[in-house]
């Protein structure tokens, strides 16, 4: 798997939650993209989401799973239908791939198992059971797992331990906002030296801002890791945020300023800093990714 850095960079997919959303999806509560998984209806929607992100150049792919994590289905009181989404999911993005007819990998998308963007972890136990048994299903047909928009040490730490049972390569998400420091208040650069024990294949900013990855740039660079971004084009995330029954399309705003053309300018700052790694979270869209191949 290392082998795929042998290219100067690879290519990620963009936001599929809010692609969905834009793309007539309605959200059940805070469910949002795992609603696609929960309606039939909406399933080609998915499909065409990973085709067109795939035709855009992307080399990996995640699974939409990130709304289907055993925190969010318990809120809406659907946790019987965990394995059917998350099967369901995996199953879309492998239909995808091969309807594309092009080499591309399949990142198992393991999300925060509380609550996103902030540090608190609730019942360590159960939480490292959701992480183990999300990946379980995910596992037979991912090539890797993402550990998506991660917020702290502690929570990257016990992500990494609940699917070490697997044996399959990883890259960690890692969010962090300005001034480099994680919602848990720890510096990213001691954050990643306490992850390089765990020999991850690689490293990311995720679902972050580019100012804020501007900020914390050099500790990625000096990590030794490879490395890359998923950048959002949220207007902003709100400190202490949490997802409620909102439409975050509509909750968190969207930076009208980072256009395609301009995603392909920080998209050529980030591989010029080394970067191996290059997509996009959050109101990021095919449109956006398809900038990137130009960089070639």
């Amino acid at each position: 798997m290392k082998n795929i850095f042998t290219k100067n960079f690879i290519i990620l997919d963009g936001g599929m939650g809010q692609e969905l959303l834009a793309r007539g999806v309605k959200p059940v509560s805070n469910l949002w993209s795992a609603t696609a998984l929960m309606e039939k209806k909406y399933h080609q929607i998915i499909k065409d989401c990973h085709l067109d992100f795939i035709n855009a150049g992307a080399e990996i792919i995640l699974t939409n799973t990130f709304g289907s994590r055993r925190r969010r289905l318990e809120d809406n009181q659907i946790e019987n239908r965990f394995e059917e989404l998350n099967f369901t999911a995996l199953k879309l993005a492998k239909e995808s791939v091969k309807e594309s007819g092009r080499k591309v990998l399949i990142a198992g998308s393991l999300p925060p198992q509380n609550f996103t963007y902030l540090p608190e972890l609730g019942d360590i136990d159960k939480m490292k059971k959701n992480f183990f048994d999300q990946a379980k299903i995910l596992n037979e047909g991912v090539d890797l797992f993402y550990l998506d928009v991660l917020s702290s040490s502690e929570e990257i730490e016990i992500g990494i331990q609940s699917i070490q049972t697997f044996n399959k390569p990883f890259v960690v998400g890692i969010h962090f906002k300005k001034n480099g420091l994680l919602p848990s208040g720890e510096k990213i650069k001691n954050v990643i030296n306490k992850i390089k024990s765990y020999n991850p294949l690689a490293i990311t900013g995720s679902c972050v801002a580019y100012e804020d990855v501007i900020d914390a740039k050099n500790s990625f660079i000096e990590s030794g890791l490879p490395f890359g971004f998923k950048v959002n084009a949220f207007k902003e995330i709100p400190k202490g945020w949490k997802p409620d029954s909102s439409n975050p399309n509509l909750a968190l705003g969207k930076n009208e300023d980072l256009t395609a053309f301009k995603f392909q300018e920080i998209s050529k700052e980030f591989i010029d800093m080394g970067a191996k790694l290059i997509g996009g979270c959050c109101e990021i869209t095919p449109s956006h990714i398809s900038k990137i191949q130009d960089l070639r």
